[in-house]
Protein backbone atom coordinates (compact mmCIF):
# COMPACT_ATOMS: atom_id res chain seq x y z
CA UNK A 1 0.00 0.00 0.00
CA UNK A 2 1.31 3.43 -0.85
CA UNK A 3 1.67 6.34 1.53
CA UNK A 4 -1.37 8.61 1.58
CA UNK A 5 -1.36 12.02 -0.06
CA UNK A 6 -2.02 14.56 2.69
CA UNK A 7 -3.03 18.19 2.20
CA UNK A 8 -3.74 20.60 5.06
CA UNK A 9 -5.62 23.83 4.28
CA UNK A 10 -5.95 26.55 6.91
CA UNK A 11 -9.19 28.54 7.20
CA UNK A 12 -10.81 31.04 9.54
CA UNK A 13 -14.44 29.95 9.11
CA UNK A 14 -14.94 27.76 12.13
CA UNK A 15 -15.82 24.07 11.88
CA UNK A 16 -19.55 24.40 11.15
CA UNK A 17 -19.21 26.87 8.26
CA UNK A 18 -16.29 24.95 6.75
CA UNK A 19 -18.35 21.74 6.86
CA UNK A 20 -21.35 23.47 5.29
CA UNK A 21 -19.22 24.63 2.39
CA UNK A 22 -17.46 21.29 1.94
CA UNK A 23 -20.68 19.27 1.93
CA UNK A 24 -21.45 20.51 -1.59
CA UNK A 25 -17.83 20.91 -2.68
CA UNK A 26 -16.86 17.37 -3.69
CA UNK A 27 -19.82 16.86 -6.02
CA UNK A 28 -19.29 20.29 -7.61
CA UNK A 29 -15.58 19.60 -8.05
CA UNK A 30 -16.31 16.27 -9.70
CA UNK A 31 -18.80 17.85 -12.09
CA UNK A 32 -16.14 20.32 -13.26
CA UNK A 33 -13.54 17.60 -13.92
CA UNK A 34 -14.77 15.24 -16.66
CA UNK A 35 -12.50 12.31 -15.66
CA UNK A 36 -13.55 12.41 -11.98
CA UNK A 37 -16.64 10.77 -10.51
CA UNK A 38 -17.75 10.40 -6.90
CA UNK A 39 -18.54 6.79 -5.90
CA UNK A 40 -19.16 7.50 -2.21
CA UNK A 41 -19.41 10.52 0.07
CA UNK A 42 -20.61 10.20 3.65
CA UNK A 43 -20.20 12.27 6.78
CA UNK A 44 -19.42 10.97 10.26
CA UNK A 45 -19.51 13.96 12.63
CA UNK A 46 -16.71 16.22 11.29
CA UNK A 47 -15.16 13.68 8.90
CA UNK A 48 -16.16 13.14 5.28
CA UNK A 49 -15.26 9.70 3.97
CA UNK A 50 -15.10 9.47 0.21
CA UNK A 51 -14.26 7.25 -2.71
CA UNK A 52 -13.70 8.73 -6.14
CA UNK A 53 -12.82 7.32 -9.54
CA UNK A 54 -10.52 8.89 -12.11
CA UNK A 55 -9.27 7.34 -15.33
CA UNK A 56 -10.87 4.05 -14.29
CA UNK A 57 -8.94 3.97 -11.01
CA UNK A 58 -10.54 4.24 -7.54
CA UNK A 59 -9.06 6.37 -4.77
CA UNK A 60 -10.33 6.55 -1.20
CA UNK A 61 -9.75 8.97 1.60
CA UNK A 62 -11.21 11.29 4.17
CA UNK A 63 -11.46 14.96 5.03
CA UNK A 64 -11.19 16.03 8.67
CA UNK A 65 -12.66 19.45 9.43
CA UNK A 66 -11.24 21.36 12.41
CA UNK A 67 -11.96 24.88 13.67
CA UNK A 68 -8.99 26.37 11.81
CA UNK A 69 -7.95 23.88 9.13
CA UNK A 70 -9.08 21.06 6.88
CA UNK A 71 -6.95 17.96 6.44
CA UNK A 72 -7.44 15.86 3.31
CA UNK A 73 -5.92 12.38 3.19
CA UNK A 74 -6.29 10.20 0.11
CA UNK A 75 -4.64 6.96 -0.96
CA UNK A 76 -4.00 6.91 -4.69
CA UNK A 77 -3.65 3.65 -6.63
CA UNK A 78 -0.23 3.15 -8.19
CA UNK A 79 -1.44 4.25 -11.62
CA UNK A 80 -2.52 7.64 -10.27
CA UNK A 81 0.50 8.16 -8.01
CA UNK A 82 2.41 9.75 -10.88
CA UNK A 83 -0.20 12.52 -10.76
CA UNK A 84 0.14 13.02 -6.99
CA UNK A 85 1.66 16.52 -7.26
CA UNK A 86 -1.04 17.61 -9.68
CA UNK A 87 -3.72 16.11 -7.43
CA UNK A 88 -2.26 17.83 -4.38
CA UNK A 89 -2.26 21.22 -6.13
CA UNK A 90 -5.82 20.68 -7.39
CA UNK A 91 -7.07 19.69 -3.90
CA UNK A 92 -5.38 22.71 -2.33
CA UNK A 93 -6.73 25.08 -5.00
CA UNK A 94 -10.33 23.80 -4.85
CA UNK A 95 -10.37 23.76 -1.05
CA UNK A 96 -8.98 27.30 -0.86
CA UNK A 97 -11.75 28.49 -3.17
CA UNK A 98 -14.42 26.83 -1.03
CA UNK A 99 -12.98 28.01 2.26
CA UNK A 100 -12.05 31.59 1.40
CA UNK A 101 -14.70 32.91 -0.99
CA UNK A 102 -17.66 34.81 0.37
CA UNK A 103 -20.64 32.52 0.72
Amino acid sequence: MSAPLVVSIPHSLGREEAMRRLKTGLSRAASSVPVLSVDEERWEVNRMIFRVRALGQAAAGHVDVAEDHVRVEVVLPWLLQRFAEVAQAAIRSRANLLLTKKS
